[in-house]
């Protein structure tokens, strides 16, 4: 093809031919055109000559595409090789793009007509000064300057281009430059603002061009939160942009800069300025009395709220017709139109309600009858059919449930129970299975969002509930579900109101409950039976009495106590009979069952626990020696049978339910020694006599769960503990990077424990048993998957603050300080590793800080292989870190290293500076890219956005009462 004589730079590109290889990648060829077009422009770019074509090419072409196109190759040059180039090749390009872009904006049609390719061109200069200036182009600001001074039109771009540089210095610098790059831009713009300061204002107060005006307005917000505050409030700058402020066609631009010296933090010192900002800002902000408008401050909000009245009615409007779909409504309409459960949850979805939910609760404050008379207007549409559809109710219903807790009590109260009645008479009277469905799952979503009122309201709170338990026999998909959901929710707001006798009746709810409990769960799935005793879990949790607590927690338990003592005693006689897939999901579904219970009543589950726990060890035992025997008669493949698999459901849920209880009950010291020892062997042993493949990794977890709360109580166990499960975890886990995720994560987890409560029973390891944990941490962190890398460098930070203690720290530290070093700067610079930035910055901080703190009181070097001993400690390590990282990145200089690693010694207490220099040291070394570092800066700017999102949303006035405020700062 003719293009492919492109390839050759060996003489001036044929510009024609690029213009129709450009036109046929965007679109114009065929498809093959466009793929063969995409392959050349590609190796073009690649082409290390390629930018020397670039000014033959925008001088030569008309098409956009290809001077933007040319202008790319000429970007990827300055940013990776333009200090690499001769003076003359850089002084050409530069005089180049410089006069072009004076030539295009001096002459207002080409200026206009040019605008995207004017702006491009400003970007390359930019790019440019970024690398040149101030060191090789000091007069670059009095050039800019004096060429904005020749034309209008220049002076505009002029600010377009001041613009462009602020931002990049002061906004998008972190990640692309070094500190000491950005400091030395910095000091240059603070210095020769004086020059940029008299134009702007010389443009605003002499200009009638209202372009040039809104560049300079631009212009000026990028600069103000950083030049010096006596530009500010020293000069006429305040006075003039009051002035603009008035004017439409300015006031957003001034609004802008305005706000951005509001928000400048420096002290008292320019209060006077201040007050008279605001009080000029006030008077101009006023609106026009409304007419029938009395005068007066008491007047003024209530004519602003009216002055927009209107449009917030119709942003309501608009809000309350296409609210998201909160997360706790799980019928949903499918692409064939078919009302259909849940089955995957959009997170997107999820965010918008939350983002909806927030507006519509200020929306609500602002007004709170007109929020009230829209949705009730909008129900009554539904109920005569006017406005009936699925969607409209869904979006109604949903905006209901939104602005729970917003109203006051009275109002909140009233319109609840018009929306609860109103909804109900639309169930009654609407025909269809789907229908009803839709109804039902409203009435559910919209009761359980508001238990304020249900806790006021017993009569109300007992219909409500009536009615889920009447939903829970609907077999429609979802229907069952969503009144199990709500069912919990609603009683773990309201569960003292269920344990106590109310006014006209004969007992507490939870009796009554009690009493008809197996009618109420006949239709329930084997799940939503374990969410409803969960419910009612909470409702006995809620009872003070201990003696009635036990009577309820027995009549709950009574049906799946009955089947389990019915299994167990065909059991004791046969012990095949445990092996019947039928009665293995039967001995399942009744451990679930009591998981759930535990999870809601905690400590109080202690009578039901202690009934079966003994027999429940057995059948663990008995079920992992049925496993063992399978896989090593089946082979690996033996595990991955549906029998297999069942029998571990049931070890895993006993292990489940063991955790569960354990970590919900109370601290209570003889809990741990009634339910600990009898599981050594059962569980522990069996962990270390199995197959690797038939091995629990809630073994782990349960253990970790076990530290975590008995903490010191369970030192003498750890020896224990390790030796059954440590060293057989190891070789599972350490024979690469992919086997076993359940096991390495929670392995870790359980370290941690160790580490954290029970250090001393570290300190007892033999040194090889110390190295095989020390050795097991690296690995961790050096692991890709996240989740296991922080787990091991948060286990490394834990274990290197408690060896820093007298008696074990020279010890420790001589044996492994060097190789944590080297192991954290060799996942440090690997972009792999990324997410453990913070920590890895932690670690190396830590050891450094240790270095010169004077606790290591020997040295560090070994005597016999280093020839000379050296002054201390810390000059070791200089030396040592100095020659790891010259040879590890032979692309910097000694002097390089060597001023990296004496900056970290001399920052080590300032972790802010401290992590500075390491990013300086990544950018310089290449080893991240500048996308890598604007992504760690991006994960501290979101944290940094949610900080001042929370301190607004503190703001009395601004927001709804507690409860909605707790639950907007926990979303």
């Amino acid at each position: 093809m003719a293009a492919e004589r492109l390839r050759d730079l060996s003489q001036p590109i044929d510009v024609s031919l690029l213009d129709a290889t450009v036109a046929a990648f965007y679109g114009t060829g065929s498809k093959e055109e466009r793929a063969h077009a995409d392959q050349i422009l590609r190796d073009l770019q690649n082409n290390p000559d390629m930018w020397l074509q670039v000014v033959h090419i925008l001088q030569q072409t008309k098409s956009l595409n290809t001077k933007f196109f040319a202008l790319q190759v000429l970007e990827g040059v300055i940013k990776y090789r333009w200090n690499a180039l001769p003076v003359e090749q850089r002084d050409g390009m530069k005089n180049y793009i410089s006069e072009v872009i004076v030539q295009l904006s001096s002459n207002e049609a080409s200026f206009r007509a040019e605008r995207l390719y004017v702006n491009k061109l400003n970007i390359i200069l930019v790019q440019i000064l970024k690398h040149d200036w101030p060191a090789r182009w000091q007069s670059f600001i009095p050039d800019l300057v004096a060429a904005a001074k020749t034309s209008e039109t220049i002076c505009e771009n002029c600010m377009a281009i001041l613009k462009l540089l602020s931002e990049e210095v002061f906004d998008f610098s972190r990640g692309e430059m070094t500190q000491q790059k950005i400091k030395e831009l910095k000091q240059s713009l603070n210095s020769e603002f004086q020059l940029i300061h008299e134009l702007c204002l010389y443009i605003l107060s002499a200009s009638q061009r209202t372009e040039l005006i809104r560049a300079t307005l631009s212009t000026l917000h990028a600069f103000l939160s950083w030049i010096p505050l006596g530009y500010i409030f020293e000069s006429t700058l305040l006075e003039t942009l009051l002035k603009f402020f008035p004017v439409p066609s300015y006031r957003n631009l001034t609004l802008q800069c305005l706000t951005e010296v509001a928000a400048l933090n420096f002290g008292d010192y320019y209060n006077v300025q201040y007050v008279k900002m605001y009080n000029i800002f006030m008077v101009q902000l006023q609106v026009p009395l409304l007419p029938g408008m009395v005068e007066g401050h008491g007047a003024q909000l209530l004519q602003r709220r009216q002055l927009y009245a209107g449009t917030m009615s119709k942003l309501r409007m608009l809000m309350i017709c296409r609210m998201a779909k909160p997360e706790e409504v799980l019928i949903v309409e499918d692409e064939n139109g078919n009302i259909v459960r849940e089955t995957m949850k959009d997170n997107d979805v999820l965010v918008q309600y939350k983002i909806m939910r927030e507006t519509l609760i200020y929306l609500s404050h602002l007004d709170h009858e007109d929020t009230e008379k829209q949705m009730l207007k909008k129900l009554s549409k539904q109920l005569s059919g006017e406005d009936w559809t699925w969607n409209n109710l869904n979006t109604l219903c949903w905006a209901i449930g939104s602005i729970s807790g917003s109203m006051v009590e009275e109002q909140e109260n009233r319109f609840l129970v018009m929306v609860i009645r109103d909804l109900l008479n639309l169930c009654e009277i609407t025909k269809g299975k789907d229908n009803k469905a839709v109804i039902a799952s409203n009435i559910m979503y919209v009761v359980g969002q508001y238990p304020r009122f249900l806790r006021a309201h017993w009569k109300f709170l007992k219909t409500v509930v009536n009615k889920l338990f009447e939903f829970m026999h609907e077999t429609h998909p979802g229907v069952q579900d969503m009144a199990c959901d709500t069912f919990l929710k609603i009683v773990q707001k309201c569960k003292r109101k269920f344990v106590i006798v109310q006014v006209g009746e004969n007992e507490p709810f939870v009796s009554e409950l009690l009493s008809a409990l197996a009618t109420t769960v006949a239709d329930l799935e084997p799940h939503q039976i374990h969410t409803f005793y969960e419910s009612v879990g909470h409702m006995i949790q809620a009872e003070s009495d201990p003696h009635k607590r036990d009577e309820y927690l027995h009549r709950l338990m009574e049906l799946p106590n009955q089947k389990w003592s019915e299994i167990i005693g065909q059991a004791r006689q046969s012990v095949d009979f445990l092996k019947d897939p039928d009665v293995i999901r039967t001995v399942l579904n009744i451990l679930q069952t009591n998981t759930s219970v535990a999870s809601s009543l905690g400590t109080y589950f202690l009578t039901q626990v202690s009934l079966i726990f003994l027999d429940m060890l057995n059948v663990y035992r008995m079920y992992s020696e049925l496993i063992s025997s399978s896989i090593a008669e089946g082979g690996p493949f033996a595990s991955k049978t549906s029998y297999v698999k069942l029998l571990r459901s049931v070890k895993r849920e006993t292990l489940k339910l063991i955790d569960t209880f354990l970590d919900k009950a109370e601290d209570q010291p003889q809990i741990g020694k009634q339910f600990v020892p009898p599981m050594m062997d059962p569980v522990l042993g069996d962990y270390a006599r199995n197959l690797p493949d038939a091995r629990e990794s809630e073994v782990l977890s349960l253990f970790a769960t076990i530290i975590n709360k008995y903490k010191a109580a369970m030192i003498d166990d750890v020896p224990r503990i390790f030796e059954a499960v440590f060293q057989c975890t190891l070789e599972m886990i350490t024979k690469n990077f992919e086997d076993y995720p359940e096991h390495r994560l929670k392995f870790f987890s359980l370290l941690r424990a160790i580490a954290t409560y029970c250090f001393p029973a570290l300190i007892r390891l033999s040194s090889q048993q110390l190295k095989l944990v020390m050795d097991s941490i690296i690995w961790a962190f050096r692991h890709t998957e996240r989740n296991i890398a922080e787990t091991g460098l948060n286990l490394l930070l834990e274990m290197l603050k408690n060896f820093q203690a007298p008696e074990f720290c020279n010890q420790f530290y001589r044996t492994y300080f060097l190789t944590i070093e080297q192991e954290i700067f060799a996942v440090l610079t690997d972009t792999f590793h990324k997410p453990g930035f913070k920590l890895h910055v932690l670690v190396l901080q830590h050891l450094f800080f240790l270095v010169e703190s004077g606790l290591l009181t020997e040295p560090l070097w070994d005597a016999a292989t280093v020839p000379y001993p050296y002054p201390n400690n810390g000059t070791f390590v200089r030396e040592y870190t100095i020659k790891l990282l010259s040879t590890s990145f032979p692309n910097m200089t000694a002097a390089e290293v060597a001023q990296f690693v004496n900056g970290l010694f001399e920052s080590r207490n300032d972790l802010s500076t401290f992590k500075n220099h390491i990013r300086d040291f990544l950018v310089q070394s290449k080893e991240f890219s500048a996308q890598d570092n604007k992504d760690l800066y991006a994960e501290e700017a979101a944290v940094q956005r949610e900080r001042e999102r929370q301190r607004m949303l503190s703001i009395p006035g601004l927001i709804a009462p507690n409860e909605i405020q707790d639950e907007m700062l926990d979303s």
